[in-house]
């Protein structure tokens, strides 16, 4: 669908669609900016009007904002909240036509041709508009106009609507700048003296190709309406739930079950289809009294087998409380993730995997996915920091466990013995046991991590010393030089 001379666009600009975002759920009476790190460099992404009104702007960095405002309060920018949160208005909008379409980061386009009568004509459409986002906290301008480049430019450079037939007149007396130019093709355009649109319009047009391309009067003819622009709207997220209603109510366990087989199937298709899997699932069970009971299923894995998953509802839907009969059921995929089809082939199987990823949702159903945990490698020489312990459901398993030094399965926080001297000493006693050294490997020098704080290693470098006992224990002692001492730290098994 295009839109041209005929049509008539809306264009709604949010100007501070970022800072409004933040202070329409948290306001404060304060100069408020949210930043964002360009170049290693904390700069202003958006501003309310109480801080542009003391000379801040954007792209400030934020030491030079603080310098001018020490009042300033600031907080990081969540650029995919606020696209997440125009797609939420972009939905809005379609109230007032069903054409809607994203300008740049912070606005939206609107075709509303044919619709301008259902709210009483065209000023009353805009009116409305301006009332309802005034309500939500938000700042609006708005540009209506025969084309999108000209509603966009009224939007941002004007103001009101530019009537039928005349959009010419309506941009003429805005600069340059309204045509969606980039900022270097606007500096050589002032530089040249010519610096509103009717100053283009009365200009050679070689001339002005040949010096700054076709862009210059793409952007031209397109606010003109002399080039057909597209408005392509956000397309919808493809939504994961079925839902399924009983002539009568059913009560049984073997029927829910089997009710929700019937779901399964064409949800894990739907799934399949997008190249997802899911990751979280809910059974909503609505009984005849118009109560219901949700069914939460967290896998610890991407999931679309309908054979697997299906036997993972059996705890859940056992202890629903059916009352007098459940008479509608929904299932639907809350957390989906991307799961692309692989080759399985002899080499390559995935029995094990999948079985490992059913136990750990099995387990999980019962005490929660977060507690069934996983040792991971991490990039250390310390003992203790040498391993990462990362909830299973949500990492999967490395290699690399390597060490040039044998390392023993126990380790715990270190407790100090009676010895002196760098070697080990002879006899000790710990955990009111008395030891006698038979053999001592070492000394194993590691150094404490000095870009870290850790209090425990304060004292300094340690040597590691592997001790057989000739009471049979296999122990892991370091000694500390700098501040003379002996300590038990693990056990070899």
């Amino acid at each position: 669908m295009f839109d041209g001379i005929g049509k008539r666009v809306v264009c709604m600009w949010f100007p501070r669609l970022a800072s409004d975002r933040v202070l329409r759920t948290r306001p404060i009476e304060a100069p408020f900016a949210l930043t964002l790190r360009q170049s290693n460099t904390e700069r202003i992404h958006c501003l309310n009007a109480r801080a542009e009104a003391l000379g801040l702007h954007r792209a400030m960095s934020l030491a030079d904002a603080r310098a001018f405002c020490p009042d300033l309060v600031s907080r990081p920018a969540e650029p995919g909240r606020d696209a997440r949160f125009l797609l939420a208005l972009g939905r809005w909008a379609q109230r007032y036509c069903p054409w809607v379409g994203r300008e740049g980061a912070d606005g939206l386009v609107l075709d509303v041709t044919g619709s301008t009568h259902l709210w009483g004509g065209e000023e009353a459409m805009l009116e409305d508009m301006r009332a309802r986002l005034a309500r939500a906290g938000l700042e609006l301008r708005l540009g209506l106009a025969d084309t999108r480049g000209a509603a966009w430019a009224l939007a941002h450079f004007g103001t009101g609507i530019a009537p039928v037939g005349q959009t010419r007149r309506a941009l003429a007396p805005l600069p340059v700048a309204a045509l969606r130019l980039d900022e270097a093709i606007c500096t050589g355009l002032q530089r040249l003296g010519l610096r509103t649109v009717a100053d283009l319009c009365t200009t050679p047009r070689a001339p002005l190709a040949r010096r700054f391309g076709p862009a210059l009067l793409a952007r031209l003819d397109q606010a003109l309406g002399d080039v057909a622009e597209a408005i392509s709207p956000e397309a919808d997220p493809p939504h994961f739930g079925l839902r399924l209603t009983f002539p009568d109510p059913i009560g049984l366990v073997s029927d829910v079950m089997a009710a929700t087989a019937r779901l399964l199937e064409p949800l894990c298709a739907r799934l399949k289809a997008q190249g997802v899997g899911a990751r979280r699932l809910e059974l909503t069970l609505r009984r005849v009294d118009q109560g219901s009971q949700q069914v939460e299923l967290r896998l610890a894995a991407a999931m679309r087998d309908a054979v697997r998953i299906l036997p993972l509802f059996e705890r859940g839907v056992a202890e629903v409380d059916a009352g007098f009969g459940i008479d509608q059921i929904r299932l639907e995929a809350t957390l989906v993730e991307p799961l692309p089809v692989e080759q399985i082939g002899a080499i390559q199987a995935r029995g094990a995997p999948d079985r490992l990823a059913d136990l750990i949702t099995r387990i999980g159903t019962r005490i929660g996915l977060e507690n069934v945990q996983r040792y991971l490698p991490a990039d250390s020489h310390i003992p203790e920091r040498s391993f990462l312990i990362a909830p299973a459901a949500y990492s999967t398993p490395e290699g690399g466990w390597c060490s040039p030094r044998p390392r023993p399965l126990r380790l715990f926080p270190p407790e100090a013995i009676a010895g002196s001297g760098p070697q080990p000493p002879e006899r000790f006693r710990w955990r009111r046991m008395s030891f006698a050294t038979a053999r001592a490997t070492g000394p194993e020098r590691i150094a404490p991590e000095w870009w870290l704080e850790d209090d425990n290693w304060r004292s300094g470098m340690r040597d590691y010393w592997r001790v057989e006992t000739r009471q049979g224990r296999r122990l892991w002692l370091f000694y500390t030089p700098q501040d003379p001492g002996w300590f038990v730290q693990g056990e070899f098994a």
